[in-house]
């Protein structure tokens, strides 16, 4: 409980004078008092967690760090060449675009109905090698996908 839980500091009515604290009901109290061992619930929780942590032997804890290290290269280097493979296929299909006299705004309006297709669940396999992995991804972070789709 911090000092301003117990500190009350009246306001001045309009003529200046201030009117008596309210002392704490019962209910309150115990209200504060269930407030505070939910706290002490979460705060064990999360001191069982650092103990059970700090209970590992330290070279278990770095392998459990380089292997999240080795992870998070893994996809970062992912995310590198999928977003290569995103600009060169932009354009590759602006340049047929242009050849065909269709306008750049015209190519990313059906690249967005494409992607609204995929997000709402069409179900249309386009093929490659790893498509249903690549749907299921989707699927998992379809809520987020939609707010940038509107």
């Amino acid at each position: 409980m911090s000092l301003t839980d117990k500190l009350q500091i009246p306001t001045a009515k309009a003529d200046g004078s201030f009117a008596a604290p309210v002392p704490p009901t019962a209910d309150s109290a115990a209200d504060a008092l269930r407030d505070a061992q939910a706290q002490h619930a979460v705060l064990a929780e999360q001191l069982d967690a650092i103990n059970e942590l700090l209970a590992k032997p330290l070279n278990e804890i770095l392998a459990d760090r380089e292997r999240f290290k080795e992870s998070a290269a893994a996809w970062d280097a992912f995310g590198a060449m999928w977003m290569l493979s995103q600009r060169a296929m932009k354009r590759v299909a602006l340049d047929l675009a242009a050849q065909l006299g269709v306008s750049e705004d015209e190519v990313v309006a059906r690249a967005l109905v494409h992607a609204n297709e995929v997000l709402n669940g069409d179900g249309v396999d386009l093929g490659g090698l790893i498509a249903e992995a690549q749907l299921a991804h989707v699927a998992r972070h379809r809520p987020l996908l939609r707010k940038q789709f509107r």
